[in-house]
């Protein structure tokens, strides 16, 4: 007997190979599909991370601009508290003499807080750390040593 390919086998030959192509061309689709998903849900997470960032730095900055209008309305009354002081204070001899200095130092501070808010400060504290960082150290460990006494006793 010899083996003959009849029109039949060839058919399914055929019909096999457009199946195999037809099964690679839905899978070619479909991973082209999954990837273009992909492709857009990471799109979508990265605006979404932007725009929280973007949220975030707004909030920040507007934290920022309310912490500094309070430091400068502090510096108002800083200044006013100079002026009650220069008022209601002796005006002559050694004690007047001290209630003007408090007054122009209370009225120099509210000033300088008016003027330079709270990013200013820290910018100056910032440069002084700088300059002085023994002494500075030193302060800090002061303070928190004073602080842990304090929190100690409570």
């Amino acid at each position: 007997m010899s083996t003959v390919n009849t029109p039949k086998k060839d058919d399914l030959k055929s019909q096999a190979g457009n199946v195999m192509d037809k099964a690679k061309e839905a899978g070619q689709k479909a991973a082209d599909t999954a990837g273009d998903l992909a492709h857009a849900a990471g799109q979508k997470a990265s605006d979404m991370a932007s725009a929280a960032t973007h949220k975030a730095g707004d909030l920040a900055k507007t934290a920022g601009q309310k912490a500094d209008s309070i430091v400068a309305a502090a510096g108002e009354k800083a200044r006013d508290a100079a002026d009650a002081v220069r008022q209601h204070g002796p005006r002559e001899g050694m004690l007047g003499s001290a209630t003007r200095y408090a007054a122009d130092t209370i009225e120099e501070g509210g000033r300088y807080l008016e003027k330079e808010g709270l990013s200013g400060m820290m910018g100056d504290v910032t440069d002084l750390v700088k300059r002085n960082p023994v002494p500075a150290l030193l302060v800090g460990i002061g303070i928190g040593f004073l602080l842990g006494r304090a929190l100690d006793r409570s």
